[in-house]
């Protein structure tokens, strides 16, 4: 098999799928059909409308390879961002529910199964908002920018600054189901837990494109258009609406009410027991799900129970 420090124009598409199997998914998320036979990596680029220089960047990014944002065409690394959008909501992400749900068996379902399904469910919910902020703000940002359209409310720094990975909870459900189910020889589910965290790391790598790839070749063009002296100016506010701030760290009271809505405990409950108002639990429960970002009681429940706060004897 050839090595490769750097994949070129000249290479051969199919030498670039046997160095690294993961490009495949690169070729979807350009629309380039397999199929390709002894095609150098140009020729199949051009025969499909994608910019060659943006293929080979993104295909060198996602290999480790080095690389160079300022070969990019802005506008195709959005159409393959919206494709990889596309992937995970349309196809990824609901069959590994179908799977989740038939390896767990909720047919026969315990209150830890059912909460695991929950917290998936909100973490999809999360990956919608995620990705549709950036479709709907972003993305329209980006293509007013390619029309000569700046605007003196919004650039892609303000995007960049608040952009975090979308991962993290997958990383609770891995743990959830690695310490919670102990059938032996589960192989289906043992089959999606490896979705999920290949699932994870192709997520890692799409947040990675994004700030590495995409930001710094939009902040690119804005100078370009701001230098040109061509630019005009479109002060529409983009509502930032899917970031929240969030804190590094729980209070041990914020801990202490985590523990007791995972019991099960009402407002009022739980001002009994830590001496509390019920206005100031709600202040609280308000608190934690702006930084957790868990908007249910089965999200604090499984938080809970992955981080110690409680265990799974304590649930009612």
């Amino acid at each position: 098999m050839k090595q490769f420090d750097h994949y070129t124009s000249t290479d051969k598409m199919r030498d670039l799928i046997q160095h690294n199997n993961s490009l495949i998914m690169v070729l979807a998320r350009f629309d380039i059909p397999l199929g390709f036979g002894e095609k150098t990596v140009d020729e199949i680029c051009q025969s499909h409308n994608i910019d060659t220089n943006t293929f080979l960047e993104v295909a060198n990014f996602v290999s480790n390879n080095s690389f160079d944002y300022t070969n990019i065409s802005v506008k195709s690394l959005i159409n393959y961002l919206k494709k990889a959008h596309e992937y995970y909501l349309e196809f990824s992400l609901p069959a590994i529910r179908r799977k989740l749900i038939e390896a767990i068996d909720l047919a026969h379902s315990n209150e830890i199964s059912i909460l695991i399904i929950r917290l998936y469910d909100e973490y999809v919910n999360e990956v919608k908002r995620h990705m549709g902020y950036e479709n709907n703000v972003v993305f329209r940002y980006v293509d007013n920018l390619l029309q000569k359209y700046l605007n003196r409310n919004y650039t892609i720094s303000t995007f960049a600054g608040k952009h975090s990975p979308i991962g993290d909870r997958l990383t609770q459900l891995k743990d959830a189901i690695i310490c919670y189910f102990p059938e032996k020889n589960n192989y289906l589910l043992n089959d999606v837990l490896l979705d999920i965290m290949i699932c994870e790391q192709d997520l890692a790598s799409h947040c990675k494109i994004e700030d590495q790839l995409f930001v710094p070749a939009v902040e690119l063009e804005e100078i370009k258009l701001k230098n040109s002296g061509k630019a005009k100016y479109s002060d529409d506010k983009n509502k930032d609406l899917s970031y929240k701030e969030k804190s590094d760290s729980l209070t041990q009271r914020e801990k202490d009410i985590i523990a007791c809505v995972a019991k099960g405990m009402s407002n009022k409950e739980i001002a009994d027991a830590l001496f509390l108002s019920v206005h100031t639990v709600t202040t609280h429960r308000r608190n934690i799900a702006a930084k957790l970002q868990i908007h249910s009681p089965s999200g604090i429940t499984i938080y809970a129970i992955v981080n110690h706060l409680i265990r799974i004897e304590d649930l009612k």
